[in-house]
């Protein structure tokens, strides 16, 4: 599997290729004081069988429109103030089931897992529907309302991400000083998006292989869903890249991520035919906090699996002394 993107040299200063609409902050500012009429209606279930490392709750709050979103949050027994680590699925999952997702408390930190509305019936369980329509659309969610940035799937999705953080900063028992969200691929777009839109309430970010960044780039480069999901619909409707590409970038992690101040994680794979390498660099060089990057020369979109997440841990454990 050759290296197919830039020379890295190249990728080391490329700054993507998405150019960012003048009302970019206004339309933000505006998503969220509509969403802000909504209150949180915060509901947490303990599980009938818990873990022993952690207490686990069902959780759901309001999202997006006051939709009921869903979550797994884990409290790290015995433990009076714990930081809390912020968890996004990748695309397709959802929160799965709730052993999945017992690693932070083990370590001492609370983990809030939480669902992507609609998705969950990819590769991980999903409990959250999306009960807004779509114009027509490829199968998938890259395209749900692509034509109007209003109306648009990751409107919704980016409300609920940073509602989840006000969920977990509402917390008795975590710190809210200390909040972390994370992610792959469109998990670490989601937490990019989280980052600079939320950034007083955000101190670390974890995004391997991120999505949902450079989409111009993206959608011309990209070998596999989900990002061929917009190629094939402007294979059809061909007259509509211009409206498309304006909506996307309402939404693209390397004009988003620039806004954010949280130290951050980043990881790349320069053989990924999902998220192509230069988009995830894109969104490095644009990010607007304090940032390391961690490079997997030989991999694809899987990035370094369990080995990259030992780096996070120890990673975190240095940002946090813990």
């Amino acid at each position: 599997m050759p290296h197919f993107d830039l020379p890295l040299d190249q990728l080391e200063t490329y700054g993507g290729a998405v150019a960012p609409p003048s009302d970019l902050e206004a339309f933000w500012q505006s998503t969220f004081r509509d969403a802000d009429e909504f209150p949180l209606d915060l509901r947490l279930e303990p599980l009938d069988r818990q873990f022993g490392a952690a207490e686990t709750f069902d959780v759901s709050f309001a999202g997006s429109m006051g939709h009921p979103i869903r979550a797994w949050l884990h409290l790290p027994a015995a433990v009076e103030s714990a930081p809390i680590v912020v968890q996004y699925p990748a695309y397709g999952g959802g929160r799965g089931l709730p052993h999945e997702s017992i690693l932070w408390p083990v370590l001492g930190v609370a983990c809030l897992v939480v669902d992507v509305r609609g998705q969950g019936a990819g590769w991980s369980i999903g409990d959250t529907a999306d009960p807004i329509g779509s114009g027509p659309a490829h199968p998938g969610f890259m395209t749900r309302g692509i034509l109007d940035r209003d109306h648009y799937y990751y409107r919704r999705v980016f409300v609920d991400a940073v509602r989840a953080v006000d969920v977990a900063r509402s917390l008795d028992r975590v710190d809210s000083t200390r909040v972390a969200v994370m992610g792959a691929s469109q998990g670490a777009g989601i937490s990019l998006a989280v980052a600079g839109l939320a950034p007083e309430r955000v101190s670390l970010v974890m995004a391997d292989v991120p999505g949902l960044c450079d989409f111009p780039r993206a959608i011309e480069l990209a070998e596999r869903d989900p990002y061929l999901e917009i190629t094939n619909y402007l294979a059809v409707h061909r007259d509509r890249a211009e409206v498309v590409l304006r909506t996307l970038s309402y939404f693209d992690g390397v004009l988003i991520g620039a806004w954010a101040r949280a130290r951050a994680l980043f990881s790349i794979a320069l053989m990924d035919k999902t998220c192509p390498p230069s988009t995830g660099y894109a969104a490095y060089n644009a990010y607007g906090g304090a940032k390391q990057l961690v490079v997997y020369r030989y991999n694809d979109h899987e990035g370094s699996g369990p080995s990259h997440q030992a780096r996070q841990i120890a990673w975190l454990r240095k940002q946090w002394g813990l």
